[in-house]
């Protein structure tokens, strides 16, 4: 495969809200990272694979003081946290982001292969190089701290399940709500090794009452609370679950060679 010339795009969405994602990571991995911007310093919330470096190639996030926030550690979600000074999320995984490897940040589960990627970071790449560098979190968070960017406030709800330390971020001012994993519109992931699933049905029953405009998710397309209220319906009543990877990773990659 080729080297990419840019590894990032940036979708702005308005409200102060763009979405960055990894060009040449695989739809059905591909983290959103969502860069918020405030008066006096801005939000990037999750930091994706971590490839490239991200405020030097978003040309947007250069001359901002940037506060970090992992709503948790997956190696999707957590592996470019090490680039930023300010590194956020919750205490329950601050151990795992410090002391990264394949094992407990999920990146030997089988998402990261080949097919991963469409072109490389860098010449010489190979998928069996990638790893999660430590980043130890500057602060920690947990339920009702409050994540203020001078004029914007963003409460954070600790929602475990998908895994222990799962966080999600809210503005009450705008109804918008960046869930991480806890909810996103595909097939959600309950069955990893901290992974609980009656867990997570005990978050999702929180969001239900949540008077939520917006969910800009860790995955995929954002929505509204109709939506997010189906999905998470469809999972109660045993749907939405990925299963075995490599038949999973085998079905996208069929509906992308379909679509594509």
């Amino acid at each position: 495969m080729r080297v990419a010339k840019d590894w990032y795009g940036v979708e702005t969405l308005g409200e102060g809200v763009s979405r960055i994602h990894e060009i040449h990571v695989a739809d059905w991995l591909r983290c959103n990272i969502w860069h918020v911007q405030g008066r006096d310093r801005d939000l990037i919330i999750d930091t994706g694979m971590g490839l490239r470096p991200l405020v030097e190639e978003v040309a947007r996030l250069g001359d901002r003081p940037i506060t970090a926030i992992m709503t948790h550690s997956h190696f999707d979600h957590s592996a470019g946290l090490h680039q930023f000074h300010d590194r956020c999320g919750h205490h329950t995984e601050a151990e795992i982001i410090a002391h990264p490897d394949a094992a407990n940040t999920v990146a030997d589960t089988g998402y990261v292969r080949a097919e991963t990627f469409t072109a490389l970071p860098w010449e010489g790449f190979s998928h069996d190089q990638f790893e999660v560098k430590p980043a130890p979190l500057t602060r920690l968070l947990d339920e009702g701290d409050v994540v203020d960017l001078g004029d914007r406030a963003f409460k954070v709800f600790h929602l475990p399940g998908h895994s222990p330390g799962s966080i999600a971020l809210y503005e009450a001012a705008t109804g918008l709500l960046f869930s991480g994993d806890v909810v996103y519109d595909g097939a959600l992931i309950d069955d990893l090794y901290h992974s609980e699933a009656e867990v997570l049905k005990e978050s999702h029953a929180r969001l239900r009452e949540l008077p939520v405009t917006r969910v800009h998710a860790g995955h995929f397309e954002s929505f509204g609370q109709d939506r997010m209220i189906e999905i998470i319906d469809e999972y109660l009543a045993g749907g939405r679950r990925v299963g075995d990877p490599d038949a999973w990773i085998a079905g996208e990659m069929n509906k992308e060679s379909k679509n594509g």
